[in-house]
């Protein structure tokens, strides 16, 4: 008799373990257009991908930017990342560039460019 009620306390504590999970590793929409956004823009401006890589957590859209998203409030997206030659971060290069770039809330446009030169 006691089986069916512990059964199901161990079902729905499971479930809600498992949606928390999936809700903390959810990334919006507009944080991903940012992601996006910044990351072509520093490329574009950089010279391309033929010269130019960003740091690998430009391409993490999954977790929004990951370490490279520095800041996100009413203003948008702020991201700082390194960048380099094309396999720079692979091969232990150092990097040459440094971008700092805010994107809007809605993951779309490029509002601010705080610095795009030499790693400080």
């Amino acid at each position: 008799m006691l089986l069916k009620p512990l059964r199901f306390c161990v079902m729905a504590l499971a479930a809600a373990g498992l949606s928390a999970g999936a809700s903390s590793a959810q990334v919006s929409d507009s944080n991903v257009r940012a992601v996006n956004a910044a990351r072509n823009w520093a490329i574009n401006q950089n010279g391309g991908l033929s010269v130019y890589r960003p740091a690998d957590c430009m391409f993490q859209t999954n977790t929004g930017g990951g370490a490279c998203l520095i800041e996100t409030n009413s203003q948008g997206y702020t991201f700082r990342f390194l960048g380099g030659a094309p396999g720079w971060q692979q091969q232990g290069l150092a990097p040459n560039t440094e971008t700092v770039v805010t994107v809007s809330p809605d993951g779309r446009t490029i509002t601010n460019v705080g610095y795009n030169g030499s790693p400080r």
